[in-house]
């Protein structure tokens, strides 16, 4: 008894080990301008891509990234804060090398998005921003994901209302609906009761 069940809980855990995946974005470029109302970064060039549809590392002019976040919810543009979820999140491909034309992810923020000062050693400043995201696939799937963007350094002034990216990463996480991994847990569970009586007999 005690080994069936062992195997249902690895049959139950092997799906997720064996679909779950990630796909990593690199933008770079593009206006983030901002005020309390949210910040915004209109267009930013995709310039990388890893592991999506089974593709390794491709880079180039891949397609677009742009995103609106929610309204300011504490703190300042100049210092840091926080945002409101909501606003929008969405990267677009070209059709470059295997990358699907079109929407390949669509959704937004999904918790607080905070917007982070960062003073280096010479007193000039950068900013950063760290945000959940959820949303549709290309597929029709839901997926989350994670982003971070950093801006050009504005000196030893603040940010103004407006200033450029430097570069941005973006982390979805690609795993099947529950239903699917239900079924598929299902039927390896059936495979290794089939195998435990084959064994027994």
């Amino acid at each position: 008894m005690k080994r069936m069940v062992l195997m249902a809980l690895f049959a139950m855990a092997l799906p997720l080990a064996a679909f779950a995946g990630s796909v990593d974005f690199t933008n770079s470029g593009g206006v983030l301008s901002g005020s309390s109302a949210g910040l915004t970064l209109g267009t930013s060039e995709l310039i990388a891509v890893n592991g999506l549809n089974g593709l390794g590392l491709v880079t180039g002019g891949l397609g677009n990234l742009s995103f609106s976040t929610g309204a300011l919810s504490g703190g300042s543009l100049q210092t840091g804060g926080t945002f409101a979820s909501g606003g929008s999140f969405i990267i677009t491909g070209n059709g470059t090398d295997g990358i699907p034309s079109g929407t390949i992810f669509k959704g937004s923020f999904t918790g607080p998005v905070t917007w982070t000062l960062v003073t280096l050693g010479n007193s000039t400043h950068n900013y950063e921003l760290n945000g959940q995201i959820s949303g549709t696939w290309f597929n029709g799937s839901t997926v989350y994901g994670a982003t971070v963007q950093l801006t050009i350094n504005t000196g030893k002034g603040f940010f103004g209302g407006s200033t450029n990216i430097s570069s941005g990463d973006t982390n979805i996480t690609t795993v099947p609906e529950p239903g699917t991994l239900g079924l598929l847990g299902t039927g390896l569970l059936g495979l290794a009761g089939a195998l435990h009586r084959k064994l027994k007999a």
